[in-house]
Formats: C-alpha cells, sequence, structure tokens
C-alpha cells in the first residue's frame, strides 16, 4: 500500500517552519524526497549521498546504499531517509511524530517518547516472528527497555542499532616521559587522581607544558560527576517511572564526586569550563596524559593518524556491581503515529543484519551492536576495539531515566557553577536536587 507522504518532511507541527539544519548546504547535495511507503528519521552527521570526509580523506558511501538494499529486498517498496541534526533533535523529532512525517526514528530519548505514548511496543512485533534478541551484544536490548504510559513492568520500545560507549584513554607516551605507570585497566578514581597530578606541569623529556587530564566543563559535565559518583560507590537514584523516581544528586557519594572534579579542574587547562583546551588531544602533539568520558567517535581520527599504540583505552568507573557511567547510543523505534507499522518493523529487524551493521561500522564508524561484529576482520584488526565493546555493554542499565530530560540540565548548570566557583560543592548540589525534584513532580 502506498502510503502519501508531504513532500518536505523538514517542519515543525502546524507552523511550517523549517527544522534547523534540514536546509541543503551550499554545494551539497540534496536527494529530492518523493512520495515512500517508509520514512527513516536519523540524527547526526549521516549523508544520503557519497561524502569524503576533509580531515581523513575517508569516503563513505551514503544512506542511498542502504535505501536500494532494503528496496531490492522488498520489491515494490519505497524508502527515504530525513537526517536532522543533533541540536534541537528532541522537539524536532517530537513534531515528526506529531505530524506522521516518519515511521522509524532513530530515538535516543526513548525513556521520555515512550511515557508519552508517542512511541509503539515492539514486543507484539517480537513474538509474533520469534524475533531472536540474541543477536544483539549483552545489556544493549535491557539498556533501552522503559515505560509506556500503561505499563506496569519494563517493556522494549526500541531496539539498538548505534552502539556507543563511555571509557577512558590516556597517552601512553607523556606517561612514559613522566616515568608514571600506565592506568590499570579498571581505574579507581583514587588512581586517576594520583597520577594526573604527576603528570601536570613541565614535561622532563620535552619541556612542554603537560596537563595530567581532562574533561569538558560544558554539555556532560552532569554525566562525568555522575560517573565518578559510581566509581565512590552511589548511585544516581531509584526509579524508572517518572512518578517513582527519588533522585541522589544530594548524595555523599555526588559531594566526593564533585570535590574530586574540583581538584581535577587545578590538572587540565584553565579553558577547559568553556569545553575548550583539549584541541591537541589524540594528536602527535598531545599534551594531555588521560581523558575521562571519551567516546566511540575517538577511533576515527585516532586510527587515521596512526596513533593506535599511543592512546589506550580502559575502562570508566565502576560500582560494586562492575558497572559505570551512562548507557549511551541510539536505538530505532517506531512512531506511534506511523501508517506502516509492519514495514517499519521490517526495517528495524533489517537494522540488525549483518549488511545494516557493517554498513555504518564500516562506511560511518558506528559501532556495531550484534555479537557477529567481533569476528569481522575490520574488528580484529583494531586492536583498541574490545575495550571499547566491552564499555559499550558495562554501562548502568537501565539508562538513566533523566538523561534527556530536564534533571540533566539542572544538574549540568549547577556544577558548572561550582567549577566556576559562583557556588559551593554543598550549594550547587542542593539546589540540583531540590529543582530537579521539583520538575519531576510538576512534569
Amino acid at each position: 500500500m502506498d502510503v502519501k507522504r508531504l513532500p518536505v518532511v523538514c517542519f515543525v507541527a502546524t507552523s511550517l517552519l523549517l527544522l534547523p539544519g534540514c536546509l541543503p548546504q551550499e554545494g551539497e547535495e540534496s536527494p529530492q524526497l518523493e512520495e515512500s511507503d517508509l520514512t527513516i528519521a536519523m540524527i547526526g552527521e549521516f549523508k544520503f549521498q557519497d561524502t569524503t570526509d576533509p580531515i581523513t580523506a575517508h569516503k563513505s558511501t551514503g544512506f542511498h546504499a542502504v535505501k536500494e538494499e532494503f528496496e531490492r529486498l522488498h520489491p515494490g517498496v519505497t524508502i527515504d531517509f530525513v537526517i536532522m541534526p543533533w541540536n534541537n533533535y528532541v522537539p524536532n523529532t517530537q513534531a515528526m511524530i506529531a505530524g506522521s512525517q516518519a515511521d522509524v526514528y532513530q530515538m535516543p530519548g526513548v525513556n521520555d517518547f515512550a511515557a508519552q505514548g508517542l512511541l509503539e511496543p515492539l514486543q507484539p512485533y517480537i513474538e509474533e516472528d520469534a524475533f531472536d534478541l540474541s543477536v544483539y551484544h549483552d545489556n544493549l536490548v535491557e539498556g533501552w527497555m522503559t515505560f509506556g504510559p500503561e505499563d506496569d513492568d519494563l517493556q522494549i520500545y526500541s531496539l539498538p542499532v548505534l552502539g556507543d560507549g563511555r571509557f577512558i584513554q590516556y597517552d601512553k607516551e607523556l606517561f612514559e616521559q613522566w616515568g608514571v605507570e600506565p592506568l590499570s585497566d579498571y581505574p579507581t578514581v583514587e588512581e586517576v587522581m594520583e597520577k594526573a597530578k604527576q603528570m601536570t606541569g613541565e614535561n622532563p623529556v620535552t619541556g612542554e607544558q603537560n596537563y595530567g587530564i581532562y574533561f569538558a566543563g560544558t554539555h556532560d559535565t552532569a554525566l562525568t560527576a555522575t560517573n565518578f559518583m559510581e566509581g565512590f560507590g552511589g548511585e544516581w537514584g531509584t526509579g524508572q517511572r517518572w512518578e517513582e523516581i527519588e533522585l541522589n544528586f544530594d548524595s555523599e557519594e555526588m559531594e566526593q564526586a564533585l570535590h574530586a572534579m574540583m581538584e581535577l579542574s587545578n590538572y587540565m587547562p584553565r579553558s577547559f569550563i568553556n569545553g575548550q583546551g583539549n584541541d591537541r588531544w589524540l594528536t602527535p602533539s598531545n599534551n594531555i596524559a588521560i581523558a575521562v568520558n571519551q567516546g566511540n567517535g575517538n577511533m576515527k581520527p585516532i586510527y587515521a593518524q596512526e596513533l593506535e599504540d599511543r592512546f589506550p583505552v580502559v575502562q570508566t568507573f565502576k560500582n560494586e556491581e562492575g558497572a559505570g557511567s551512562m548507557f549511551s547510543g541510539s536505538p530505532f523505534a517506531i512512531g506511534q503515529t506511523s501508517q506502516n507499522k509492519d514495514l517499519a518493523w521490517e526495517f528495524i529487524k533489517f537494522s540488525s543484519s549483518e549488511y545494516f551493521q557493517r554498513f555504518l561500522w564500516e562506511e560511518w564508524g558506528s559501532t556495531p551492536v550484534i555479537k557477529e561484529a567481533v569476528e569481522w576482520d575490520s574488528i580484529q584488526e583494531m586492536a583498541l576495539m574490545p575495550p571499547v565493546l566491552e564499555a559499550m555493554t558495562n554501562a548502568v542499565t537501565p539508562r538513566y531515566p533523566w538523561a534527556s530530560s530536564q534533571p540533566r540540565y539542572i544538574l549540568q548548570a549547577k556544577i558548572e557553577g561550582a567549577l566556576t566557583g559562583t557556588l559551593s560543592v554543598e550549594q550547587a548540589l542542593k539546589e540540583a536536587q531540590a529543582e530537579s525534584t521539583e520538575w519531576i513532580h510538576s512534569r
């Protein structure tokens, strides 16, 4: 059945305002949208047409290849892709669902969307097709489980498609120059603090100024603090449904975490608070010994510059159960307003195929979410990938339910206040707890 679609999909509800980033850039080829049976909304730097990375000169095949392959497997079906920027993806996605402008959505904010009744539950499709969830890496399906408005238990509203994980990396060359032992595979907060302090100052070999550690003072600092807190044995709180959530933003362990980050700020470039000062990180002229809260995107520049032996990967701080850091990545979900849910489910199954996962990994550097990927030559030849894949599976699950909601940004603002000296540690966390709790109760 052909489903009629508006020829322009980048709009906001009924106001017909163009979404940021949906206008073609000058000189950028943009596919002409046609009427289609299925529309898939994705987020990030993906392109429909082939592209060449200006830094690495790596040529990536565009998503036109995925369109061709899926249509080959489903004769008579037409699919299209809408690719939106990360900036404002939450309101943009909400507007698209309200306007029935796509069927399958890349859905990192699945908790909020499912809670609003905007997503289709997938368990009936899984059971009907006897779809084997064991194709995915351990912990990934569970990590995206959440509640719909009528659910009493966690349910599957999305399935993994883009893998990601948080980890720590360090510069092996700087450690050797300073005569410091390499980081443990599972470092403690105390170990990282001690070694960061030892490697701050004038490098004894090169005479250059070195910094012991780095984390950005913007955007993800709340998540960095939460992982430090886990390293001190704490947890963010309890509950998954909004009406049951109790936050621990002002706990003793969170105070320890923020005090540790305050001390570590003495071992970082002063511009860290603005998200700057790390421009030489992962380059041959690097001057930072350790970086926390790192992600899978580091692999591309490291291997492009043949620096894989210089920047080992170790795990983030772990709690007593061996888990730590925010579960991350992206799943696919079906919008509740989709007019072709059965075909949307076929695409979600297709997204777990070797073809699609290889395409995302080999063309776009997205970490595969299926177990068989560990056998691929393109994975095995990269020595850094095993600890990266491990990091993807040992994060805290289910995903922090507040990670894509206002409590994250309240906590972020208060931590920034403490790091800039405008708030004390105790005041920052007390305000974060109170304001976040108030927001939850009023939503």
